[in-house]
């Protein structure tokens, strides 16, 4: 034959191939590796995390939300509309949790301000989810307080967008749940739990589970903040008296009720595991 074949395309510039199931272990060693630079080069070693629903609105937008909803209520001719009312409710409520929206700002930014006065090689930085509620008031904080934030966003079929607050050096976007977590976990110093759903409930349970199981080793001061919320939504002294964990596994977390509270534990703890010689 005369000439010759074009050159073959590379197997690492075949984004078919690298698309494939047989290229799944490559994709999952990227989100490993490549957050590793990132972090690396961003000089990212100690990070406090923040755990919290998406779907929780500041308090300016949760009170707008009620507003409408009694706005049509009063315009409605029936008054005792089921419908209605149940809106009514949910909007009461979401004025409620919003709450916990202006306590994480209020936290986060705290803690950002004092791991900036920190005289020792850690600088705790806050993390999140990186979505919206809870997850971007945490990091509104952070950049409130003039820190760095980092959010590790997933891939889900409800796009889940960044919030705006994350340093854009920091802000990631993950395919895989469990090299997320893995991420939210191997980095973190300290947790804050604040109230959520499903995917809080499985960070928070995950973490516990192996700490409790030792595969974690390190020591995590772990704030479950709100017990108004979560004493409706988990029972921990009931797992003890059935025996489905033991007494002295309650000592894994400290419930929080305010951001004073929360700060002054979560500083106390860290100050003495990783700054004692500051």
């Amino acid at each position: 034959m005369d000439g010759k074949l074009p050159k073959a395309q590379k197997a690492y510039k075949n984004i078919d191939f690298l698309k494939s199931s047989e290229a799944r272990v490559i994709r999952v060693l990227a989100e490993f590796l490549e957050p590793t630079r990132r972090f690396r080069d961003q000089k990212i070693e100690d990070t406090i995390v923040f755990f919290g629903s998406a779907r929780t609105k500041n308090i300016e937008e949760a009170k707008k939300d009620l507003e409408a909803v009694q706005n049509r209520l009063a315009k409605s001719k029936v008054k005792a509309d089921p419908d209605l009312q149940e809106e009514l409710e949910f909007a009461k409520n979401q004025v409620f949790i919003s709450r916990y929206y202006e306590d994480a700002v209020e936290l986060a930014k705290r803690l950002t301000a004092w791991s900036k006065s920190l005289t020792s090689n850690h600088r705790f930085v806050i993390c999140s989810g990186g979505g919206p509620g809870m997850m971007e008031a945490a990091n509104k904080g952070a950049i409130e307080a003039g820190g760095k934030s980092i959010g590790l966003n997933i891939s889900i079929p409800m796009e889940q967008y960044s919030n705006p607050y994350i340093t854009p050096e920091l802000n990631f976007e993950f395919h895989y749940f469990f090299i997320r977590k893995f991420w939210f976990v191997y980095l973190a110093k300290g947790l804050v739990i604040f109230p959520g759903g499903f995917g809080t409930l499985d960070e928070l349970f995950e973490v516990l589970t192996l700490i409790q199981t030792e595969k974690i080793l390190k020591r995590v001061p772990i704030v479950i903040y709100g017990s108004e919320y979560w004493n409706q939504v988990i029972n921990l002294e009931a797992m003890v008296k059935y025996g489905t964990i033991s007494k002295a596994d309650l000592d894994l977390v400290r419930f929080c009720d305010s951001v004073d509270e929360a700060f002054n534990y979560i500083k106390d703890e860290l100050t003495v595991l990783y700054c004692s010689d500051d």
